[in-house]
């Protein structure tokens, strides 16, 4: 590639929020180059592992809501465009203490945005779905139109789109510096050659403090844990079983009914080990704690699906010191867009990002108010 193809944006990080907004770019007729050090959707990043939830009555904020409405939004539009599966609306049930403030933000959420939520006692929770066990004390909030994103299956769908619509994407090429002052626009320097773009959006997930160590961004890639467990299908199949997150004190357990027979799924969202990216693997079972603490949850709350472990992997949160994404224009030079911070709750605006992003990019600006994600909060404390 020489300076005499200059693109007008330049993705790097071709995942969750860079495939999107590829897509959107692309469908605008902008000269759009998605750039990935892996060829996605794959292993390495934060989106495999089939499932994501999509909550609406939003825990980490109402703030959000706006945004997770749209996105639902456009998942659904994604789904009729390409055929892919994208969405299923299995309900979600989160649970925890009477005096969850996680469990309290959600019925905030719920009555601010008029959004469906039910609340259901210990007793209305096991009565209505006997697979779970569940402390009298606690209280349930029950969202009856949420459910799952096929995660997989929204990368390859955002991938289909923003090539059919002329998009140039590169994939098993990692980037090694961005050049940001060139005379020619953006300067990203891979191994073996060079790209230029008048503009650039970073969406490298755990890469990106590597890639702007000039930002010092407030970040911390993390490896977690999932596991698929056997378990009857009369209590956990999809048929009989919402998907669930679970608040207890401080533990955050997230997981999906069993959708065609591979089991229950169930991870912790909180917790998890520090990690360099470029040395996760897939390696579930290296810590006595990947199979046990997830056990502990199922015999807890789920003591009828803690069977034969039938699958486990791992995948990288990269967490942002208040758990909030980092949505920013460079402070130095507005050519360059990032994207990060996601904490292990961003998958299901995937979708929104990618318009947000798109949006920074061809106009300067976002429709959306996403002034709580810029980075210049983290300047001011």
């Amino acid at each position: 590639m020489t300076k005499d193809i200059v693109y007008d944006v330049a993705i790097i990080g071709a995942g969750t929020m860079g495939m999107a907004a590829g897509a959107f770019l692309a469908q605008q007729d902008a000269k759009t180059l998605l750039i990935d050090a892996f060829d996605p959707p794959h292993i390495k990043g934060s989106h495999h592992g089939d499932t994501r939830l999509i909550r609406h009555a939003y825990g980490e904020g109402h703030q959000y809501v706006t945004l997770v409405k749209r996105a639902q939004q456009l998942w659904e539009e994604l789904e009729k465009q390409t055929g892919y599966k994208i969405f299923e609306k299995t309900g979600i049930l989160g649970f925890g203490p009477g005096d969850s403030t996680f469990l309290a933000e959600t019925m905030v959420s719920a009555k601010k945005y008029d959004l469906p939520l039910e609340i259901l006692n210990s007793a209305e929770i096991k009565e209505r779905w006997p697979g779970f066990s569940v402390p009298d004390d606690f209280i349930g909030c029950f969202e009856s139109q949420s459910g799952i994103i096929y995660s997989e299956n929204a990368i390859r769908a955002y991938k289909e789109t923003a090539i059919k619509n002329g998009a140039t994407l590169v994939t098993n090429t990692a980037v090694q510096h961005i050049d940001a002052n060139d005379e020619y626009g953006v300067k990203i320097i891979t191994e073996h050659t060079a790209f230029y773009a008048k503009k650039v959006i970073v969406t490298a997930g755990a890469w990106a403090a590597k890639l702007l160590p000039d930002l010092d961004l407030p970040i911390q890639p993390t490896r977690k844990t999932v596991g698929w467990f056997e378990s009857p299908a009369e209590l956990y199949n999809a048929a009989h079983f919402p998907s669930f997150y679970v608040e207890d004190h401080g533990k955050k357990y997230y997981g999906f009914p069993d959708l065609n027979g591979d089991g229950l799924k169930i991870g912790r969202s909180d917790g998890g080990h520090a990690i360099d990216p470029n040395m996760q693997t897939q390696n579930f079972g290296h810590y006595e704690t990947d199979e046990g603490e997830l056990r502990t949850a199922l015999e807890t709350y789920m003591p009828h699906a803690n069977g034969k472990l039938n699958q486990g992997k791992t995948c990288l949160y990269t967490i942002s010191s208040d758990n909030n994404f980092i949505i920013d224009f460079h402070p130095d030079n507005n050519r360059v867009i990032f994207a990060c911070g996601f904490s292990g709750h961003g998958f299901k605006f995937g979708s929104v990002m990618g318009e947000v992003l798109s949006q920074m990019a061809v106009a300067g600006q976002s429709q959306y108010d996403i002034s709580i994600f810029s980075l210049e909060r983290f300047r001011t404390k």
